[in-house]
């Protein structure tokens, strides 16, 4: 077939074309409430070669990555011209693997020296894949390997075939190339990193020479040898010049892999083999690691990075703070030190407005620590600071300027940065001597509100690395890893946490339809199934894909197929394939409503009612390319709605996690593992209530998950960190949070005498692919109590008042075992007051609960109950109804794990079942989406 016409793998008619579509490309649901479908994603269709300097005719070849034939009719081609829009024909299908060549006369225009290759879904606006290039490739371009690799140049122009991707036996030789020795050796330095990027990774190249040196075909590799790439035709390093190196986005190339904690960048001759320029570091820096002076000398890290520009290589001291006037017992300058190493500061130079006649020079063997600071006093700098004044840091030479700040009049405070270290200065909000700015309308940073220590949970090589999200509910730990796109069961062994039997490998994520593999970044788990947010399909690596997956985890087999995809890519247009969906959670709708949380798309109050086949409560994503967080409402039919952004102030969202009233947000090490909580305010908004710091002995590893643990033993709740980075060999370690007992459960009453012929159902045994969940064992100084004895006699609820008018303010599970407990959560004005707790069709009477503090109850239902549909009633002891709700039985006869007092709180006494009184307190989040 001729590359002068599109290819077609087969035409269909139109009604076989719609079907095409509906199957080939996952996540058609998304958009405005109530819309059948916004845009499609391109299901795995990518652009794999381009011939921009063909002797006939340019083309642009397509191929089909999924496991599904794909309808491409109408799709829009352009070049860099965004005016130039040519569409592929009706018809056009691509088989899975298979090539269609887009050309002449289908395609109106050409593609030039400097030009790009786009390819657009039928709307023209989103876009699927695009590549660009600064002059013609000698063959052409193609991705190597086929539909997945980086764009390198082609040893052989190969349309509608796969790619030629050998190395070219004959290249053709650079003027400055002997045959033996390649250019770059000995002129090619790695001149500053960015391993810790807000947006992408990145790091330059500086040429020593005097001519340019051109670094086409060049292999680029982190520390590991699979991971590779091609820099494209044009890479050219100037003479004694840079060459920036950034990560891939959706709109430029480079690099598909992230820098790590400790990593290294190394590039290779394009044989691939010979290494003409290296660096490697351990930790991150908290700006980069950079070559001062640029080219030549040592690399440290730098004061600010300098994407793309010479470096800069001024101390990273910094003036800080200003005290003019009142101050203890004087004057006094603070400076800072904003790198993660101590900085000798000795003989560095400070003045006032006087430069020539006020100089103060800092002894020999003055260090400031790092991050630290260090205060300079008026009676050692010798001269007082005026109410129009000024300060001046000089470097040891005494004349180069590393910093200066003036004002007009006294401060009523001090003079400083803010935000501490870093920006411009204004009067502070309180004065703070060797510490922190303290700055109007900032949170402070507070000290981590739990022990002070972590410890490794699992063991080494359990995970090779990329563990990500995290979420504890009733004694399982689930967590997902993004390179290999698995989830994880991890269940208590001893003083570890380990994969669960059948467990070990973890499971394969798949796409609705088995394909791809998910770059699966956070978890959360609600009622039975597991959600898993990922930023793309890690088999299309370039295009990004932020969506929201469901799995049912207890599907047999070592993969999980989603059974639900929610895309929200029509919500993050331009963002990066490797920044998107990080950390995912559920609040309860009841809770939002019940603290006026206000919908930003109405304006109003939130109304679940809104937002049919939602279920019961709403997800909150976590963006690393926007550093927020947003609240959507996932409709059962694929449709889902935005209905909150919450920014924040750190460099980017690695977590999201909903404990104990609050919304947690988590940063990683690009913010020297920082979280923040945040609550709504009286405008029904979520607002930031408290920054803290890492725990004080925690190191600053890659943490891109956080859990906290449902139970609140002994005035403690576990707390989990998922190190994507694997430190040391180990990925998973614990702490703890500070929790206080929420308020009691139900007081049980005996459950009716069974029929002499009844037994009570044992306990399962865990089947051969299930790992046995350990029941909690109780502290040695919490022994369950005797029966209850019953108080004054409870009215039981008129069936008829259950109506929708009365269903008030509750949130339970929907479904639960028999023989199990769990948490319900009421109106918070509860608080303290004592209620009957029933359930129906038949009244029984399941005891009374005295309302926590924050409005939550723990409710067991009795072994005995029969399997089915029943109604949780919530109400006064004189029978009036409080709230009520639906509820779900089912009748395996396991009770719950995750409590405490011998983890079944049923006792066999004389062929009576009774309930024990006195379980030590637990919090549950057994979440219930509908």
């Amino acid at each position: 077939m001729s590359p002068t016409s599109t290819r077609t793998s087969r035409v269909r008619p139109p009604i076989a074309a719609a079907v095409a579509i509906l199957l080939g490309i996952a996540g058609i649901g998304y958009g405005a409430v109530g819309a059948a479908s916004a845009a499609p994603v391109s299901g795995g269709v990518v652009i794999n070669e381009i011939e921009s300097n063909g002797d006939a005719s340019d083309w642009i070849e397509l191929t089909n990555t999924s496991d599904i034939a794909v309808d491409v009719s109408g799709w829009i081609v352009k070049d860099n011209d965004p005016a130039r829009t040519d569409a592929l024909p009706s018809g056009t299908v691509i088989e899975p693997g298979a090539f269609v060549v887009f050309t002449a006369p289908e395609m109106s225009f050409g593609l030039g020296k400097e030009d790009a290759a786009r390819l657009y879904l039928p709307d023209g606006e989103s876009l699927v894949d695009e590549y660009s290039w600064t002059q013609h490739a000698v063959t052409t371009f193609g991705r190597c390997p086929d539909g997945t690799g980086p764009f390198v140049t082609t040893a052989a122009a190969t349309p509608g075939a796969a790619n030629d991707c050998t190395v070219p036996t004959s290249p053709a030789p650079s003027p400055t190339t002997s045959p033996t020795t390649d250019p770059a050796s000995g002129a090619l330095v790695v001149n500053e990193v960015e391993s810790n990027g807000d947006d992408t990774d990145w790091f330059e190249l500086f040429n020593l020479g005097d001519a340019p040196l051109d670094l086409t075909g060049y292999i680029v590799r982190d520390n590991d040898d699979a991971k590779a790439y091609a820099l494209p035709a044009g890479s050219v390093v100037p003479a004694r010049g840079i060459l920036l190196v950034d990560q891939l986005t959706a709109h430029s190339p480079g690099f598909d892999f992230g820098l790590g904690n400790a990593d290294m960048v190394r590039v290779f001759s394009p044989d691939g083999s010979t290494l003409v320029a290296s660096y490697a570091w351990t930790v991150h820096a908290a700006t980069s690691y950079g070559r001062c002076p640029d080219g030549t000398g040592e690399m440290r890290e730098t004061t600010v990075t300098t994407k793309g520009a010479p470096n800069n290589c001024a101390l990273p001291v910094k003036i800080n703070e200003v005290e003019s006037s009142g101050g203890t017992p004087d004057d006094w300058i603070e400076l800072v030190n904003l790198s993660d190493t101590v900085v000798e500061a000795g003989g560095l130079v400070v003045t006032d407005s006087d430069v020539s006649g006020h100089r103060y020079v800092l002894p020999s063997g003055t260090t400031i620590p790092a991050r630290g600071y260090l205060v300079l006093d008026e009676s050692a700098f010798g001269f007082g600071l005026g109410g129009e004044d000024a300060v001046h840091l000089f470097d040891i030479d005494g004349v180069t300027p590393l910093d200066e700040t003036s004002w007009t009049a006294h401060a009523t405070t001090t003079w400083g940065r803010c935000s501490d270290g870093t920006g411009p200065f204004t009067v502070t909000a309180e004065s703070t001597r060797a510490a922190a700015n303290r700055c109007a309308g900032e949170v402070v940073v507070s000290p981590w509100p739990g022990g002070a220590s972590v410890r490794v949970l699992d063991e080494e090589a359990t995970f090779t690395g990329d563990l990500s999200g995290l979420d504890e509910v009733d004694g399982v730990l689930w967590g997902v890893e993004n390179g290999n796109g698995l989830l994880y069961r991890l269940l208590s062994q001893g003083d570890r946490w380990l994969p669960a039997t059948g467990w070990e490998s973890g499971k394969k994520l798949r796409y609705p339809g088995g394909g791809g593999t998910v770059d699966a970044e956070g978890v959360v788990a609600v009622g039975g199934d597991v959600y898993v947010s990922s930023e793309r399909n890690n088999d299309a690596s370039s295009v990004s894909r932020p969506a929201v997956l469901r799995v049912d985890p207890t599907a047999s087999g070592t993969e999980l197929t989603a059974d639900a995809e929610w895309n929200l890519a029509a919500d993050f247009p331009g963002l990066g394939a490797n920044a998107g969906l990080e950390g995912i959670t559920w609040i309860p709708d009841s809770w939002l409503v019940a603290r006026g949380f206000v919908d930003e798309r109405t304006g109003r109050a939130y109304a679940p009612g809104d937002y049919r086949g939602h279920g019961r409560g709403v997800f909150f994503v976590g963006v690393e390319g926007t550093a927020a967080a947003y609240a959507y409402v996932l409709m059962d039919d694929g449709s889902f709605a935005r209905i909150a952004t919450i920014d924040t102030d750190f460099a980017l969202v690695a977590e999201l996690e909903f404990d104990r009233d609050r919304l947690w947000v988590v940063c990683d090490e690009a913010c020297d593992g920082r979280s923040a909580t945040y609550e709504i305010d009286e405008t029904g908004a979520f607002v930031p209530t408290a920054v803290y710091a890492r725990p004080a002995e925690a190191a600053n590893v890659a943490n891109e998950g956080f859990a906290i643990a449902s139970a609140c033993v002994d005035g403690a709740a576990a707390t989990f960190y998922a190190d994507d980075a694997d430190t040391d060999g180990y990925s998973l370690r614990g702490g703890t949070l500070s929790c206080a007992d929420e308020g009691t459960g139900p007081t049980p009453e005996p459950s009716p005498t069974p029929s002499p012929s009844t037994t009570p159902e044992p306990s399962a045994t865990p089947g051969p692919t299930q790992g046995p969940e350990p029941s909690a064992t109780a502290s040695p100084t919490e022994t369950p109590e005797p029966s209850a004895t019953p108080g004054p006699a409870r009215v039981a609820p008129d069936p008829s008042e259950l109506t929708e008018a009365n269903r008030g303010t509750i949130q339970a599970p929907s479904t639960v075992r028999a023989g199990s407990s769990f948490r319900v959560r009421l109106d918070p004005a509860l608080a303290g007051e004592t209620v009957a707790v029933w359930l129906f069709s038949a009244p029984t009477d399941l005891g009374a609960a005295v309302v926590g503090s924050g409005g939550a109850i723990t409710v067991r239902i009795p072994v005995t109950v029969a399997a089915g549909e029943h109604r949780l009633v919530i109400a006064e002891p004189t029978g009036a109804v409080l709230a009520w709700t639906e509820l779900t039985v089912t009748g395996d006869g396991l009770a719950a794990t995750g409590g405490s007092g011998g983890g079944s709180a049923l006792a066999v006494v004389g062929g009576v079942i009774t309930l024990l009184a006195g379980l030590a307190l637990v919090r549950r989040r057994t979440r219930s989406a509908g």
